[in-house]
């Protein structure tokens, strides 16, 4: 697969890998949409990328569900098509169980689950129209399997490997791939934007993600990927290894909660 003149949206492109990512696909021949809740941030992200003639903007917030379809439209409008999503958009989680409100939870499958499922069911009768399109979504290697501090991000990320799965299952018959991105630690600021148990904001780094891949190298393993239509992809540290380590319950167990940095 070449990215030649395709028209990709990404979305959290506002920073971390989002952000890599657009600066390692606008050398690559292709246009790009960048979408995020800060327009301003959005930007500057186009403003420092090669050929940034071919990038445009789109804010969106992914909880706001309803409209979805709205903004479908406006980037098709963009370019004139849409060939692949990347669901990049999301936030995690630093608390324990025992420690976090509800309406924490419901925040983090908001945005990391029902927002992402949100915009692919907006964009699908598109690429079903098209016969073709391609739905990147980032999980986590956290979406395998779980560890302690993640309970809600876990599980939303869980759940997307169930709904995309699915997708895949149902429509490929109609030319659309989905590949399931999995990252271990990637060094970028997702620690210090997590939701603690009272809904507030982290605000600071943790040990574990600053030693993470360095995030221009991460965003370059996932652009093979992409372009291999891997259905999953693992990319991280010795974390990665969780993921293989699932047809054996008890050692995994043990495993994370030796291992697990807050």
């Amino acid at each position: 697969m070449k990215f030649d003149n395709k028209i990709i949206w990404i979305t959290g492109a506002s920073s971390g890998i989002g952000e890599a990512l657009a600066y390692q696909l606008a050398k690559q021949n292709c246009k790009l949409i960048l979408s995020s809740r800060n327009k301003a941030q959005l930007l500057q992200v186009k403003a420092n990328c090669v050929g940034n003639e071919n990038i445009q903007v789109l804010p969106l917030d992914l909880v706001d569900f309803d409209t979805m379809s709205k903004h479908v439209t406006e980037a098709i409008k963009l370019f004139g098509k849409i060939d692949m999503l990347i669901n990049n958009g999301g936030i995690s989680q630093r608390s324990l169980v025992a420690n976090t409100n509800f309406d924490v939870y419901k925040k983090l499958m908001d945005v990391n689950y029902l927002g992402p499922v949100a915009l692919s069911l907006a964009l699908l009768p598109h690429f079903i129209e098209n016969q073709n399109g391609h739905f990147v979504t980032v999980t986590s290697v956290m979406g395998k399997f779980s560890s302690p501090y993640r309970s809600g991000y876990c599980g939303a990320k869980h759940a997307l490997h169930g709904f995309f799965d699915s997708l895949r299952m149902e429509h490929e018959k109609d030319g659309i791939n989905v590949t399931l991105v999995c990252p271990g630690f990637v060094n970028t600021n997702i620690a210090q934007s997590a939701l603690t148990g009272s809904g507030a904001t982290l605000k600071k780094q943790d040990q574990a993600t600053q030693n993470g891949l360095e995030v221009n190298y991460f965003a370059r393993k996932m652009i093979k990927a992409i372009k291999r239509k891997k259905f999953e992809t693992y990319i991280g540290k010795k974390e990665v290894l969780g993921v293989y380590l699932r047809i054996f319950p008890r050692l995994l167990h043990r495993v994370v909660l030796h291992s697990t940095v807050r």
